[in-house]
């Protein structure tokens, strides 16, 4: 469930010792949460690592320590079995608010971009999910992506209250669909001639639709963008927007590379035809294309 407020209250922290791991504590070590927001520290092993039980364990403490050195509210748990399953069993017994996780764990195979363990439980798990990639250098620039549906509205309500750093930036980025080519307009002429040759309809007329139908897209992408940050202002949060025509990931990830963002937040699903997808396409390719952290918000609507 989202809930203002809620969003940083139990944090679950699925920690396996692995440079991205490493990556999320530090993360966690400069949010700003306050007394009653608290971490639990999950490290799950498998039946092939029981012989190193007591290193696990000795690495889970070094957690345990780094992020209580910094006054948080931190306990932790040491768990056998499945990993993903077992991360996200612990989230919904635990109550978590939100999951975070490391983009590759310590058994991910070389040249996979997003760890397997990773993707299960961002794929399942119904709740907020921080994916976190190494190196962290901070969170001095967060994007947030907006595209009118629930679950982006969601995200705002969540990151309204999200505890960042009192210098974090934030720009609010709406993609909107790319407008067809004159190349791609003559094509489409094309087939409808093919498939009934006494409809024609005049290239003109196609070009005029389509530039009535962009001019509608950008006036509705306009108004999603000021709503936003009407939104994030209510909050004491002031961004930057911007409007972009294309596919949606290319333009969040080009954004986000010559920009130089920290993170990218985006809602679990968008406005796509598959509502029954927990994880949305958009936000399925930023987690494994994205040169930075992201944040995805979704939520189970079973316990809304």
């Amino acid at each position: 469930m989202i809930i203002p407020m809620l969003c940083t209250l139990n944090i679950l922290l699925a920690d396996d010792g692995s440079k991205h791991s490493q990556a999320a504590v530090q993360l966690l070590e400069d949010l700003r949460l306050d007394e009653e927001s608290c971490i639990m520290a999950l490290r799950v092993f498998t039946p092939t690592d029981t012989s190193k039980v007591w290193a696990i364990e000795n690495a889970l403490e070094v957690t345990v320590e780094k992020l209580k050195n910094q006054g948080k509210c931190i306990s932790s748990k040491l768990l056998l079995g499945h990993p993903a399953e077992t991360i996200i069993e612990v989230a919904k017994n635990h109550q978590a608010s939100m999951i975070v996780i490391g983009a590759k764990g310590l058994r991910a195979t070389l040249g996979i971009l997003l760890g397997g363990v990773v993707q299960q439980v961002t794929e399942h798990a119904q709740r907020p999910i921080l994916v976190v990639r190494a190196p962290y250098t901070g969170l001095k620039r967060v994007l947030l992506t907006v595209d009118g549906s629930e679950e982006s509205n969601k995200m705002l309500h969540c990151i309204g209250d999200f505890p960042f750093p009192a210098d974090t930036k934030f720009d609010i980025l709406h993609i909107s669909p790319p407008v067809p080519s004159e190349q791609e307009l003559m094509q489409l002429q094309y087939q409808t001639s093919t498939l009934d040759a006494s409809y024609i309809v005049p290239i003109d007329k196609i070009r005029e639709e389509t530039k009535k139908r962009a001019k509608r897209e950008e006036e509705a992408g306009k108004k999603i963008l000021a709503d936003a940050r009407k939104n994030l202002q209510e909050k004491g949060i002031d961004a930057q927007i911007s409007l972009i025509s294309g596919d949606g990931a290319t333009e969040i990830i080009h954004y986000a590379k010559d920009q130089d963002i920290d993170l990218i937040v985006c809602g679990g699903r968008g406005l796509g035809p598959v509502r029954s997808w927990i994880l949305g396409s958009v936000s399925r390719k930023l987690l494994h294309y994205a040169p930075c952290s992201v944040l995805v918000v979704k939520g189970n609507d079973e316990d809304a």
